[in-house]
């Protein structure tokens, strides 16, 4: 006795309570039998369920739908205080860990609770959800209208969503079951060695409930709790799917975790057995690391495949969608060891123009089921019609599925065979390219497997159970976006070397509009800078994928760092959002703006805005910024490798290279800024001066002209700077920014002069009639006119003296984005 009371006063010490022992009612409820192997309640290859009444009436499968749903409320409430029984003790124990007598080590407390706590969290979310819409229920059921029968559609309870989203989340107990004999094994251990622990282990206590009545419970009997639940949760769905009729809202979505949950079980099973059969090298066992769907290209055809990475070769085979009454099946189609395995991806050549008009109508034809779905009538016609819809929906969303794809990721074997994989998502290439490369590392030898008995295992094994078809979802989060987000993507800073860098976006939701941007690649810098604004048009999104991607001329583009930032419409407004975001090594900054609006009919895939030839107002606005990006990634080419080049911007560049520098700005930045990095130099600085001659209308305003010549007759050099940069700051936003970018830029390059020979005056040369240019006579300008070489020698004294000034005024190269200092978050 001396021994037990040493224990309570040393887990009262802890702020642990234990109730005396006379207080607790004593209950068997430990199976010895599930002692001697964790996977007992996972044995049998099916599950026989209980047959339940058979309900004549939609009426009356609501009624016993409503009694099961209490009685499922009433056991979850039973198995939160387990589960808060079992987790009693755990903040003591951390606390002895760090003490020099501990009762358990920190690694086996770690042992003990893994993922005790996360199962809590989940099932307190689930029966807080379900205790709610039960008593709203039970409220409104109360109170009938007085002489008229409640419809079924007026008594619908909807539950679905919270069982769906249950066992969505019912992957935590895979790693709660992994651990389980370990777990076991510790309070065994412990329970024999420790008698402070042993007194612990013997008197964990549950409150029944109501009548406050006590259970007692041993550590070993409450880890056993969730082992015994996860079976459960098959059984009950089961019975409440029977208790629902089809026309219900709930059907689908129940359904569809009965499928989830029965396949869940079928995958441990599976698994446990499959780690048992296969040994391979280093006494590792076969295990199945990650499937999912992916596109897979053989002779120029497209097939939807289902991918298998096991510990040592990748498994490619061919979905079959089970008929009535019978099982999914998996044709085998290829597999590769993963020894050796060399990997490569690419993104995919440009579609045609036949592809893309496909693509468009594809989405087109979605887009309109979409609307159909929302707007077809209740009741059994509505439901065919909507089943209907819904089919063909699936239909275009798998046509859109196998054709979309952009990203080629390439596998070459040491034996001389080849695949590749398309994927629409960067972000998920790379987990894949990251999850086969953890494992080719390892050069684990493959022992050559019973292809007939791995293919047939894939039904049990497979943690993807269909497509990513959004349309099949039958959970629609209230909290999702829809209007158009906007995202400027600002500067990254953390490289180990100076790279050219670029940025992908990705955002989900349905697949009517484009899901992906990117930003143009910087120039080799450590900190680079974009100043970028991408627009997506999102319909149903809930996260935003970034990814920083380093581009080389040598070698495969490589992902620096990826993130995925969860989309609230709560914490989005019009107002510009400055966000960092932790990419691996990378700290990117950038700033988020959602507008939430109804979403028109998708159009065709909209071309780049032309920027030659187009006042630079109308391009800084398209593009979000003050100084044209045109002008930008000129300007950052010529510094990065023309300020020795004798003769930069004096010397002519090759007439057709600058011309197809100039369509490509003209379609697509991202392209031409990939060209701009391999052009030569000089047809660079022609392209820059080519957009500067095209403008309609000058960057120094022509009805400045006769003000700016006249400042040039001040014989005071700081009084005419003074002057002149005051006519600058009339001039429009765009213009001025530009302008003075232009010159800060054109001085670092006279700084240079001793190699390019290029001066202050010969730049002003090259630039002065280009920048500034005289009113066309007859149009009511004041001034006398002007023979073409007083122009040019005025023109080219303008710029002069404003490359001259040593104070020029700062320049803004894009809009702010940022809003107040308060709003900006961190996102790790």
């Amino acid at each position: 006795m001396d021994v037990y009371r040493e224990a309570m006063r040393y887990l009262e010490s802890q702020r642990v309570p234990v109730e005396a022992e006379t207080e607790v009612l004593e209950e068997d409820v430990f199976q010895e039998e599930a002692v001697s192997c964790f996977l007992s309640p996972f044995q049998a290859e099916s599950i026989d369920f209980p047959e339940t009444p058979t309900f004549h009436s939609p009426e009356e499968m609501l009624e016993r739908k409503l009694v099961v749903l209490k009685g499922i409320l009433e056991s979850e409430e039973v198995y939160l205080r387990e589960l808060e029984a079992l987790l009693m003790p755990m903040k003591a124990l951390w606390a002895s860990a760090g003490t020099s007598q501990p009762v358990l080590s920190c690694r086996q407390v770690q042992t003990v609770f893994y993922q005790v706590p996360e199962l809590r969290d989940m099932h307190q979310s689930f029966y807080s959800g379900l205790k709610a819409r039960l008593s709203a229920h039970c409220q409104t059921d109360r109170s009938p209208v007085e002489g008229r029968e409640m419809s079924l559609t007026e008594c619908e309870l909807m539950v679905g969503d919270l069982f769906l989203k249950m066992v969505n989340q019912i992957g935590l107990y895979r790693g709660f079951i992994e651990n389980y004999e370990e777990a076991v094994e510790v309070v065994r251990k412990c329970t024999q060695s420790d008698p402070r622990f042993r007194t612990l282990a013997e008197s964990m206590m549950s409150n029944n409930g109501a009548d406050k009545a006590r259970t007692k419970y041993t550590f070993e009997a409450l880890l056993y709790k969730p082992l015994d639940r996860v079976t459960k949760t098959t059984l009950v769905l089961h019975d409440l799917l029977k208790t629902t009729p089809m026309e219900h809202g709930d059907y689908i979505a129940l359904q569809e975790a009965l499928r989830l949950s029965r396949s869940f079980l079928s995958g441990v099973n599976e698994s446990s057995r499959c780690k048992r059969e296969v040994t391979l090298s280093h006494g590792m066992r076969r295990q199945l690391m990650r499937d999912g769907f992916v596109v897979d290209v053989s002779d120029g055809e497209r097939s939807l495949r289902h991918i298998f990475l096991y510990t040592d070769l990748l498994l490619c085979t061919r979905f079959k969608h089970a008929t009535k009454g019978k099982q999914d099946q998996y044709r085998f189609c290829w597999y590769l060891p993963l020894a050796g395995l060399k990997l490569c991806w690419v993104a995919d050549q440009e579609r045609s123009s036949d592809a893309q008009l496909r693509l468009d109508a594809i989405r087109t034809k979605m887009y309109l089921l979409r609307q159909q779905l929302e707007q077809q009538a209740k009741g059994s016609r509505g439901m065919i019609l909507a089943a209907r819809s819904r089919k063909k929906l699936e239909q275009m969303e798998l046509m859109l599925l196998i054709h979309s794809p952009v990203y080629r990721l390439e596998l070459h074997s040491p034996s001389g065979k080849s695949h590749a994989l398309l994927l629409s998502s960067l972000y998920e290439l790379e987990e894949w390219r990251r999850a086969i490369h953890k494992l080719t590392k390892d050069n684990i030898e493959t022992v050559p497997p019973d292809l007939l008995t791995l293919t047939s295992a894939c039904v049990k094994l497979r943690m993807t159970q269909q497509p990513p078809l959004q349309s099949t979802n039958a959970v629609e989060d209230k909290d999702s976006l829809c209007g158009t987000l906007s995202v400027a993507i600002h500067s990254a800073c953390g490289l180990q070397q100076p790279t050219s860098v670029y940025v992908c976006v990705e955002v989900d939701g349905y697949e009517f509009y484009d899901k992906q941007a990117q930003t143009h690649s910087s120039v080799h810098s450590l900190n680079p800078h974009w100043d970028q604004e991408l627009s997506f048009q999102v319909d149903k999104a809930q996260n935003l994928r970034v990814l920083c991607v380093s581009q080389s001329d040598r070698q495969d583009d490589t992902v620096l760092g990826k993130t995925n930032l969860k989309l609230e419409s709560k914490s989005l407004n019009k107002r510009w959002r400055r966000e960092t975001l932790q990419l691996g090594q990378v700290e990117l900054t950038l700033s988020l703006k959602y507008s939430p609006h109804p979403l028109d009919l998708p159009s065709p895939a909209a071309q780049q805005q032309r920027v030659f030839c187009v006042p630079i107002e109308t391009v800084a606005q398209q593009q979000g910024v003050l100084v044209p990006h045109v002008v930008r990634c000129c300007v950052e080419e010529v510094e990065r490798r023309g300020m020795g080049e004798i003769g930069i911007y004096r010397i002519s560049g090759n007439t057709r290279e600058i011309n197809m520098l100039k369509a490509a700005f003209n379609s697509s930045l991202r392209e031409a800024v990939t060209r701009l990095r391999s052009a030569e130099v000089n047809a660079v600085s022609g392209v820059l001066k080519l957009y500067i001659r095209e403008l309609p209308e000058p960057l120094l305003p022509t009805e400045l002209f006769q003000s700016l010549a006249r400042t040039l007759d001040i014989q005071d050099i700081d009084s005419r700077l003074v002057s002149m940069l005051s006519l600058l700051q009339s001039c429009p936003d765009a213009n001025r920014h530009t302008f003075l970018y232009l010159l800060r830029h054109l001085q670092r390059v006279s700084e240079r002069q001793d190699i390019n020979k290029m001066s202050l005056m010969n730049l002003a040369t090259v630039f002065g009639p280009s920048l500034l240019r005289p009113p066309v006579a007859g149009l009511g300008h004041d001034g006398p006119a002007l023979d073409i070489s007083q122009e040019v020698v005025l023109q080219v004294q303008v710029v002069f003296s404003y490359l001259q000034c040593k104070n020029l005024p700062e320049y803004q190269i894009s809009l702010p984005h940022d809003t107040e200092p308060e709003d900006e978050t961190t996102h790790m």
